[in-house]
């Protein structure tokens, strides 16, 4: 074996110069499959979200929202929920980058700051319930739509849109209580809120609020859709019994909570 300005002999009966070439081959090889696989886990992700069309068009693919300029300035790009009207993402250009400002849980608030320098407090709104982005490519696509998204899930709460989602859980053929829903809905003391709710209901056809009685089983005397007759009937026709303005529960009630 003698070494000069290369590698020469033998190991196993494999020249070392072999040996050498085979080793340095394959790390090219595995430097380029790791290089390939971020690539391809970076495009997974979606690279990074940098302009205020891209988050625009986000904000807007969640239902039931719309795009205004409240201050007569196209600088401020709002998002709002038209339920309540609430704006759950801002977007401004400032220091040269365009910003979002989203509402956040606050104990995410801190959560987010810590992980990104381009994350903080949120400009000129409340610090402990709003989050300001700076798209300047440091946050991957996947976290700034999550905090976008969860802005949104925060705006878009309320009492009768749980309600509401509550009841449409209640199958077809089973009734629930009005104190079953207000539990269902996250709050067991809101029976009452229930009925008014339901009393409003925007959207009889999807929200099924004949489905509901009170504790007793009895229907709903000012059901809002026709009264008692109305939604006894139509319970019947979904194979619910109704004798004399009642619903046996221990038969008809939805047990799946």
């Amino acid at each position: 074996m003698a070494l000069g300005d290369g590698v020469s002999g033998s190991f196993l009966g494999v020249s070392l110069e072999g040996l050498a070439s085979f080793f340095i081959h394959r790390l090219r090889t595995l430097s380029m499959k790791y290089i390939m696989d971020f690539t391809s886990d970076w495009n997974i992700l979606g690279g990074t979200m940098q302009t205020r069309e891209e988050a625009l068009k986000y904000g807007l693919s969640f239902p039931d929202t719309y795009q205004n300029a409240p201050f007569h300035d196209d600088n401020w790009q709002l998002v709002r929920y038209k339920h309540n009207k609430k704006a759950f993402l801002w977007t401004y250009e400032k220091d040269g980058y365009i910003n979002l400002n989203v509402k956040v849980d606050p104990e995410n608030a801190f959560y987010w700051r810590r992980i990104y320098d381009s994350v903080v407090p949120g400009y000129h709104q409340n610090k402990d319930h709003w989050n300001t982005i700076i798209l300047d490519g440091s946050i991957p696509d996947k976290d700034v739509k999550l905090m976008i998204a969860e802005s949104y899930d925060l705006i878009s709460d309320s009492p009768s849109k749980r309600i509401y989602e509550a009841v449409k859980k209640i199958p077809k053929g089973k009734v629930a209580t009005y104190g079953q829903v207000a539990s269902l809905a996250g709050d067991k003391n809101m029976a009452r809120a229930v009925g008014n709710a339901l009393h409003k209901n925007p959207d009889p056809f999807s929200i099924p609020c004949h489905r509901v009685v009170n504790a007793k089983g009895e229907l709903a005397g000012q059901y809002a859709f026709g009264g008692a007759w109305k939604q006894g009937e139509i319970l019947e026709s979904e194979g619910v019994e109704v004798s004399d303005g009642k619903v046996d529960l221990k038969k008809y009630q939805w047990e799946k909570w």
